[in-house]
């Protein structure tokens, strides 16, 4: 169903000493042109855990798409999980791994293919006095055990160390259910986690190939396949066209992204004529003008492979939010829009939706997930997915 939303974007504002003409901030209208179908919108709140809640989430449209059933999903039994996964990896290699709340999406679909899933119901996951997540207290606690687990006082490791994890993270998030029930929701559910394939446009890397993310969180060394930004976009419209959702991983450091529900990359301004500059003594001071009728919306930035390439390098694109793409919608320009859930709770203009332009998502995608039947015949082919 068609639906028009209008928006305020904030503007900046260059400061002048001198007379300037009174304008109204530019308002966005958004139009839907198509809108898949998700569950309500989450809170992580006070948890480093973006990258399963989007994919917990992504997971859930998925489950809709498939059978029409709503469902629930915990959060916070893949963290749980995952926290041991991790624990006993930073062991091995003797700390020299990233250990943080932070993750990725692959991380997510390796806990459900090894340990099942749980709904919210089964495991709410807060043991610790709180109705929303608040983990920095349990992630403190976890990074100075594993610290000393590998300094190692012994000189050698007890048969007692993972346990004593466990009991850590049970005790902060709750016992785990059986494995056999976990193992058989995920079947009735089901979670096919081979049906999903992790995309990625690195200028620097080989097309069509898997190629590892190099980013901390990354900490499983999944790899995603390799493609041109080009394709990259045309896999994301022909998917969200197709009825299919996206995991979407992406920097939003960028000053374009408010906390208003909008991510854009606009041009630079042009400054104007400061009092007593050159440009003034030449060309004389601007005009002052009445108030004017609404600005045209900020024009953006034309992407290129090199710029996504130079942001990484550079690491002004990093590995920020885990979010989920599920619709595509057009200003009132015709320029067209990501329609993307977020997992900060009832935020912004749009109770936690935000609209990623298509210059942001060229820019400052890191990579993303969706389910290999979303991909064209030629691009199964190019990636040797059958």
């Amino acid at each position: 169903m068609k639906k028009t939303i209008i928006a305020a974007a904030a503007l900046l504002m260059a400061a002048g000493s001198f007379a300037q003409a009174q304008t109204k901030a530019p308002e966005y209208e958004f139009t839907t042109i198509k809108e898949n179908k998700i569950t309500p919108v989450k809170n992580q709140f006070r948890s480093g855990t973006c990258w399963c809640f989007s994919t917990l989430s992504f997971i859930e449209s998925e489950i809709l798409r498939q059978t029409g059933v709503e469902t629930d999903l915990s959060e916070m039994f893949v963290v749980s999980r995952a926290y041991h996964d991790r624990a006993v990896k930073y062991v091995r290699l003797d700390g020299t791994l990233g250990f943080s709340a932070g993750s990725s999406f692959g991380d997510v679909f390796q806990v459900i293919k090894k340990y099942g899933i749980a709904t919210q119901e089964q495991y709410p996951g807060l043991q610790y006095g709180t109705s929303l997540p608040e983990q920095n207290e349990m992630d403190a606690v976890l990074a100075a055990y594993v610290r000393a687990v590998v300094a190692n006082p012994n000189k050698k490791l007890s048969t007692a160390w993972l346990k004593g994890l466990d009991g850590v993270l049970q005790a902060y998030q709750g016992e785990w259910p059986e494995l056999s029930t976990t193992q058989a929701k995920r079947d009735e559910l089901k979670i096919n986690v081979d049906d999903y394939v992790n995309i990625c446009s690195f200028a620097s890397e080989e097309l069509y190939q898997p190629h590892i993310i190099e980013v901390a969180d990354n900490w499983r060394w999944g790899a995603a396949y390799n493609v041109t930004m080009d394709e990259m976009m045309d896999i994301l419209y022909k998917a969200v066209e197709g009825g299919y959702t996206v995991a979407w991983g992406a920097d939003v450091s960028e000053s374009g992204f408010t906390r208003n529900g909008l991510a854009i990359v606009p041009k630079p301004v042009e400054a104007k004529p400061a009092a007593g500059s050159d440009q003034e003594h030449w060309l004389g001071k601007e005009e002052a003008k009445p108030e004017q009728a609404a600005a045209a919306l900020p024009e953006e930035m034309t992407i290129t492979d090199e710029m996504r390439q130079l942001a990484y390098d550079c690491k002004e694109t990093t590995d920020d939010h885990g979010m989920h793409i599920f619709g595509v919608a057009k200003d009132q320009n015709g320029n067209k829009y990501f329609m993307v859930k977020n997992s900060w709770g009832d935020s912004g203009k749009y109770h936690g939706i935000w609209y990623a332009s298509d210059a942001y998502v060229r820019y400052k995608t890191l990579n993303f997930i969706v389910h290999k039947d979303a991909l064209s015949k030629d691009m199964k082919k190019k990636l040797n997915i059958k």
